[in-house]
């Protein structure tokens, strides 16, 4: 696989796959881009250093990187805000930031990630092999920031390409959000859920910090009708969802 692939979902509906290698682990990472062919929104934006290949993958879409005016980030970890700046670098204009307002400081850099504290990341830095701490330090030190422009609530109809839900749905984080694109019932989940295979796993227990909110949180989607569930680790999943998630919840 290149650094970067992409997969049509629906019409205006693509997920990105971009490679990610983290202190020698690689794995994939999908933020979807949502167009028109008029404008384009990005949920989610990465890790830094990936602008070049969620550039990439958009132009295989048809999408030029200059018509994205709005992002939505899912919550606060660096790999879904870590990319933020140099987008913004390469478009050479400001374009609306939408969170949830409990995740709105931690994206901000007012308060240090609850997942990657400095002390943390100091720690862990400590225990890595020389060969891989450097790319580490300039990554998580640096700790990635991005100014909210709109904060979003549960139930929020977004007027983005036929309507975009927000689903409140914390737990991995405490102002983590899923989104429903009403026009083609694709749910983009972010980290509330985790698939493997087209298999959704539910939450991540080794990242979600109070999991017992996060199952409560994924309840919510058994009362929606999905089409599909892009999971931000693990893709598509399309067989069967809405019995998978109420299975998941019994």
């Amino acid at each position: 696989m290149r650094l970067w692939e992409n997969v049509k979902i629906a019409d205006g509906v693509e997920m990105l796959e971009l490679e990610m290698n983290m202190m020698g682990h690689k794995n994939t990472i999908n933020p979807t881009l949502l167009y028109d062919d008029h404008r384009s929104v990005l949920v989610d934006v990465g890790m830094p250093g990936q602008l070049e290949a969620i550039q990439a993958a958009m132009e295989k879409a048809g999408v030029p990187l200059e018509r994205i005016d709005a992002v939505i980030f899912t919550h606060q970890d660096i790999d879904h805000i870590g990319g933020m700046q140099d987008l913004l670098k390469a478009l050479g204009k400001p374009i609306e930031v939408y969170a949830h307002a409990e995740d709105k400081p931690y994206i901000e850099g007012d308060k240090e990630p609850i997942k990657m504290t400095r002390e943390r990341v100091v720690q862990m830095l400590e225990r890595m092999p020389e060969g891989v701490r450097k790319q580490a330090k300039a990554i998580f030190l640096s700790q990635p920031t991005a100014k909210v422009t709109k904060t979003v609530s549960d139930g929020e109809i977004l007027p983005f390409f036929g309507g975009v839900q927000v689903i409140f749905t914390p737990g991995h984080t405490p102002g983590h959000i899923s989104l429903y694109h009403q026009a083609t019932k694709i749910l983009i989940t972010g980290d509330a859920t985790v698939s493997q295979d087209g298999k959704i796993l539910g939450p991540n227990p080794q990242a979600t910090p109070d999991m017992p909110m996060a199952l409560e949180s994924q309840k919510k989607f058994t009362s929606l009708d999905i089409s599909k569930v892009i999971c931000y680790h693990g893709g598509l999943c399309q067989d069967r969802v809405n019995v998978q998630f109420r299975e998941l919840t019994k």
